[in-house]
């Protein structure tokens, strides 16, 4: 029996025919995969957006752990980051020897709370690493402030939202420092990769070094990061009439998969080593890059969509939430989310996202091993367990969005 075309969160939610036909020509030039112009291409289109120097490496956690160690970061010195949050922002802090100081977010934001910040400012401290989760802007005006009283650098974490002409205005606007993730569900996709935009020059001094030693990731790692397109955009097809999940894991056991976390990343550790940017994952990024506009506008319209329902039918929504915003994911909250979340999968719609009932995410994350106090922040462990997060990404259509909404309602 036919089924209806999978509703998910991370079946290559950016991958369009469009994106396999691009993928396919690049695997077909293997001599543009590590060096070429397209990572030049995509640094001068960064930087002429954000008004600040930009550096590539092959993911945001990478970028990130460069920007770290171009701080001089030293063992002891802190770095404020919210709960509710992935694991590789600790792992990245950790690797360079610094301590993590989690703070509670705001539960109506997913945000860090500018007073449990405030609060947890030490002389030691020496960045606040600013997450705009799911694209809800952070107080980015109200963190500056503090960051400049106390003499730390502001790090906005853009890796779920990359404003546009529209907006939103605040977001990138007040950091020192901007992290970008061009991961397979992030704001644009060339299936991996990450930036950092420096404002600092003698920083960016530090991190051309840093890019400059980087390394390549290997041909075979790029061969099997270039056929995902292909292999998942077959898989979305396959889950129609119920094989997708068997595709799936005959291309794993092929090893045409390659994890978005690995093992060891899953239990705190991260290689201190840093890898380049691609280039033909960069000419991936670039090109979403250049169709961000239509992409944020898509995400607009199912923001206002999902509002406009939410509130008809009396769900429980974010008060931060507009519809104005971009969002990578629509979160509300509700009780038996995870039960409801199984219940869904029964009728091919796929809403687990990895940050649900975990307060370090994903939920395979050992918290302990990345240094998070069980019950210090009881807004974020309180948030985790009633999230449910609708998709909105560019290949998500408003027909499914309409068909999400008609069978998620009479289970809230």
């Amino acid at each position: 029996m036919m089924l209806h075309a999978p509703i998910h969160h991370t079946f290559a939610p950016h991958v369009t025919f469009r994106t396999v036909l691009r993928s396919l020509a690049l695997i077909l030039t293997p001599f543009r995969w590590k060096r070429g112009a397209a990572v030049e291409s995509l640094r001068h289109a960064l930087a002429d957006t954000f008004h600040a120097e930009a550096f590539l490496f092959s993911s945001g956690r990478e970028a990130l752990l460069a920007l770290l160690k171009a701080l001089d970061l030293r063992a002891g010195e802190e770095v404020i980051i919210q709960g509710y949050t992935c694991v590789v922002l600790p792992n990245a802090i950790h690797a360079t020897g610094a301590v993590t100081v989690y703070v509670d977010i705001d539960y109506h934001s997913l945000n860090m709370s500018v007073d449990a910040v405030e609060h947890a400012f030490t002389p030691r401290t020496r960045a606040v690493i600013c997450q705009h989760t799911f694209g809800i802007p952070s107080d980015v005006s109200a963190l500056r402030e503090l960051c400049d009283r106390h003499h730390a650098v502001l790090i906005e974490d853009c890796a779920h939202v990359m404003p546009d002409p529209s907006g939103p205005s605040a977001i990138s606007s007040r950091g020192d420092f901007i992290l970008f993730s061009f991961g397979r569900d992030k704001a644009i996709s060339g299936i991996t990769g990450g930036a950092i935009l420096s404002r600092k020059s003698d920083v960016s001094k530090r991190l051309k070094e840093e890019e400059d030693r980087a390394t390549d990731l290997s041909s075979l790692r790029i061969a099997r990061l270039l056929a995902y397109p292909a292999t998942y955009f077959t898989a979305r097809l396959l889950f129609a009439v119920g094989l997708g999940r068997i595709f799936l894991k005959c291309a794993q056991l092929l090893g045409l998969l390659v994890p978005i976390l690995r093992r060891e990343e899953k239990r705190g550790y991260m290689s201190p080593l840093l890898t380049r940017l691609p280039n033909a994952c960069a000419a991936l990024a670039l090109d979403s890059f250049r169709h961000l506009r239509p992409i944020n506008d898509h995400r607009r319209a199912l923001t206002r969509f999902y509002l406009a329902e939410g509130r008809t039918r009396g769900w429980s929504l974010l008060s931060s939430i507009s519809e104005d915003l971009p969002l990578q994911k629509f979160p509300l909250f509700t009780k038996n989310a995870d039960r409801i979340r199984r219940s869904l999968k029964r009728q091919n719609i796929h809403l687990d996202d990895g940050w649900t009932t975990c307060v370090v995410c994903p939920p395979s994350a050992d918290p302990l091993l990345a240094a998070y106090d069980p019950q210090s922040d009881p807004e974020a462990e309180a948030a985790c367990e009633k999230i449910l997060t609708l998709p909105t990404h560019p290949t998500m259509t408003l027909s499914q969005a309409r068909r999400l909404t008609e069978i998620l309602d009479p289970l809230l």
